[in-house]
């Protein structure tokens, strides 16, 4: 097992070398509404295709009503673009960042069409899902491939043809910066347990798939689930050593979402919480090790159902951060940008791949996909193009 480290790898400033071939850097999010009005919209978006009626959308509606109809992802893409921003500035790096969601404004099209304008024609991607799954990869990937197509015909392009090149980074689930950030945040939060609490059991969360798409979902040997778990076991071990003492964890599933029929990833988080409580445990400290900020999920899933859960239980609870804008995270992102510039450089000269930083016992994951990567279920395919991959469209 490869332990997170401290101090990660930065190009140094002013490296001339840093971006190149890239001239921008698209945050590529899943969007949320702005305010009530934008709620029942942005779910049909999500849920196109699946022919779900309002009246079930209008139930998950509460969920975004409860918090006055305005997810908190927006603010934490734009705090992180400005992170991101201001890491590759430290290091002499000008290079714009340009945010981009698959189901709300501003959306992917306008994104591109934004660096597009600024003269951007081949630009690199980083997806706010750190682990790789249909839900978390392809379908950003799919979705990239129509803005290119949307792009196009904006800008007049050849019909076939796509005016700009999108490249993205690995999955990072295993790269030391985002490890790291998580061990940052879990060790904060046992830190800040009151001292006559029992030690609490560590639960990991995460948000459930299909099972299905959990088979579809492997990537070098390892499935959605098993890249979790990769984590978990890498940042219980290192939170162990921080806080000198033993560590047990658990890995939990949320949001699930479908007919009760169909079979999603468990245990669901409150039942799981329930099994704890049963056989003794007074205390636990969630982290949300599945996402990269405090949206929705977090905030609804976890600060309000998990934790209320927790409290009808009698158990105390301390919800770890999402990794956010720590600084660990946000230089771990630029190191990636940087890493997967060096790998476009070196395979347009022939020249072996530079290293790939992780941490735990999983290989690096490939920045450009194999035919086929990561379907919604396993020998089914979309029938969608997606981009930044080996398939034959692309």
């Amino acid at each position: 097992m490869t332990p997170p480290t401290t101090e990660l790898p930065s190009v140094p400033p002013g490296d001339p070398a840093g971006l190149a071939p890239y001239d921008a850097v698209l945050l590529f999010s899943f969007g949320g509404p702005n305010g009530p009005d934008d709620v029942l919209p942005f779910l049909r978006n999500v849920t196109a295709g699946k022919n779900i009626p309002d009246e079930r959308l209008a139930e998950v509606a509460e969920h975004y009503h409860h918090f006055g109809g305005r997810s908190p992802i927006n603010e934490q893409n734009l705090a992180l673009r400005a992170a991101l921003q201001a890491e590759l500035e430290r290091r002499g790096l000008d290079v714009p960042v340009v945010w981009g969601n698959r189901n709300w404004t501003p959306y992917t099209t306008d994104a591109l069409a934004e660096a597009y304008a600024a003269g951007a024609r081949r630009v690199v991607a980083v997806v706010t899902s750190a682990y790789s799954s249909y839900s978390g990869c392809r379908q950003y990937r799919e979705n990239l491939w129509t803005a290119l197509s949307d792009l196009a015909t904006r800008v007049g392009a050849p019909e076939g043809t796509h005016p700009m090149a999108v490249d993205k980074v690995r999955s990072y689930f295993n790269h030391p910066g985002f490890v790291q950030a998580n061990v940052d945040a879990v060790v904060e939060a046992y830190q800040g347990v009151a001292a006559d609490a029992a030690w609490p059991r560590l639960v990991f969360v995460t948000h459930s798939i299909p099972d299905t798409m959990e088979e579809a979902s492997v990537v070098a040997g390892a499935s959605y689930r098993e890249q979790h778990l990769d984590v978990a076991r890498t940042v219980a071990a290192a939170v162990a050593e921080r806080l000198g003492r033993e560590v047990e964890w658990d890995l939990a599933f949320c949001s699930r979402s479908g007919p009760p029929s169909q079979p999603w990833l468990e245990p669901d988080v409150n039942d799981h919480l329930g099994t704890l409580a049963a056989a003794g445990t007074t205390s636990v400290v969630l982290s949300p090790i599945g996402f990269v900020s405090d949206h929705m999920e977090v905030a609804f899933d976890l600060d309000t159902e998990a934790l209320e859960t927790a409290q009808e239980l009698g158990m105390t609870a301390v919800r770890a951060d999402s990794v956010g804008v720590r600084e660990a995270f946000v230089r771990g992102l630029v190191d990636l940008l940087v890493e997967r510039a060096a790998i476009a450089r070196a395979d347009a000269a022939g020249l072996p791949r530079p290293a790939e930083a992780t941490a735990g016992d999983l290989p690096a994951f490939r920045s450009v996909c194999a035919p086929g990567c990561c379907r919604m279920r396993a020998g089914v395919d979309s029938g969608r193009p997606a981009a930044c991959s080996t398939d034959p469209w692309s």
